[in-house]
C-alpha cells in the first residue's frame, strides 16, 4: 500500500522539471531567509527595500509555477533566472551565493528539460544487454 502514493508521486514528478522547480524554489527560500541579516552589503531599492523581498518572493513563485504548470517552463525559467541575477544586487549578493547559485541552476535545468524524453534509467538498461557476438568472442 505505501508504494501505491510513492509510484503516483514518481509519475508526477517524471512529467515536470521537478529538479529544476526544486531548486529555484529553494534558492528564492535562502535569499529572501537571509534578507535580514545584518551586513552592510545590501542595497535597499524602492520603499524600505522592497526589491529585496520582492524579487525573492518571485523566485519563489517561479520556480512553483514551473512544478505545477510545466507546459510554460521556458517562460518560467527565463523570468526565474533575470529575477535570480537580479538578486546579487538587491540580497546580501543573492544570499551570499548560495541562493543565487541555487535559483542559476533550477532555472537552467528548468530550461534545458524536455517533456517528450525517455527517463535516463531506461535507456541505460536497453545498452547493457550482452551483445551475441560479444558472447562468441569469449566462448
Amino acid at each position: 500500500m505505501a508504494s501505491r502514493p510513492r509510484a503516483a508521486f514518481g509519475r508526477w514528478r517524471a512529467g515536470r522539471p521537478f529538479w529544476g522547480g526544486l531548486l529555484l524554489t529553494l534558492g528564492g527560500a535562502e535569499v529572501l531567509l537571509t534578507e535580514k541579516v545584518s551586513l552592510k552589503v545590501v542595497i535597499h531599492i524602492g520603499m524600505q527595500g522592497l526589491a529585496g523581498y520582492l524579487l525573492p518572493t518571485v523566485m519563489m513563485l517561479c520556480g512553483l509555477l514551473i512544478l505545477f504548470n510545466p507546459a510554460q517552463r521556458l517562460f518560467y525559467s527565463i523570468i526565474g533566472i533575470l529575477v535570480t541575477l537580479g538578486t546579487w544586487v538587491t540580497s546580501n549578493l543573492g544570499g551570499f551565493f548560495i541562493g543565487l547559485l541555487l535559483g542559476a541552476t533550477g532555472s537552467c535545468l528548468a530550461f534545458g528539460w524536455l517533456p517528450d524524453q525517455e527517463p535516463r534509467r531506461r535507456l541505460l538498461r536497453r545498452h547493457r544487454t550482452p551483445s551475441p557476438t560479444a558472447d562468441s568472442a569469449t566462448s
